[in-house]
């Protein structure tokens, strides 16, 4: 999946310090997102950080995990919701970027991400999922302990066979994604 730079958006959604420690390879997911947003800069594509507000705006909670740094001129999206759309800015700031396809990655896979990444394709962006550069912590369900990374593994497999009409999805390492 290749398209020109205007069009493409990282979209770096929750790495922030109240949300990932105790996530699954927490340090590797932040220095693959940190490799991807590097790469981004050096070839002018926008990056966009969406941010959790529950986790306390001007406390350290909300700064994100080293080594990531937003620079001045990037987008910052404040949301209260799994959904990075819903009541935000995102659709906006996207559309001032001219998007018309999105790199996500991120925290908190089975929640933030999965929901932001089947809502941008509902919203007709064609969507790259980050494979690796996306966490969630281990979870329980009716009794049932699911480990982090196997929550990591079924969102990379249920995102790699989504399908839309006319447009494009695919899930890619942090070094294979194509801007």
């Amino acid at each position: 999946m290749t398209t020109t730079a205007a069009q493409s958006v990282v979209v770096i959604v929750d790495m922030q310090q109240g949300v990932v420690p105790g996530c699954f390879d927490a340090d590797g997911v932040a220095n693959r997102a940190a490799a991807l947003v590097d790469r981004a800069r050096v070839q002018s594509v926008p990056v966009v950080w969406v941010m959790h507000d529950p986790v306390g705006v001007g406390t350290p909670a909300w700064d994100l995990v080293a080594p990531l740094k937003w620079i001045d001129g990037e987008a910052v999206v404040r949301k209260s919701y799994r959904d990075s759309f819903a009541e935000t800015s995102l659709r906006e700031t996207l559309d001032q970027l001219g998007a018309t396809r999105l790199v996500i990655a991120g925290a908190q896979s089975d929640y933030c991400i999965r929901t932001t990444t089947q809502r941008a394709a509902i919203e007709g962006y064609d969507v790259t999922l980050v494979g690796d550069a996306h966490t969630t912590e281990d979870a329980q369900w009716g009794g049932v302990a699911v480990a982090g990374a196997q929550i990591v593994a079924h969102t990379n497999m249920y995102f790699a066979g989504l399908r839309y009409p006319g447009q494009r999805f695919g899930v890619a390492t942090h070094s294979d994604v194509e801007f």
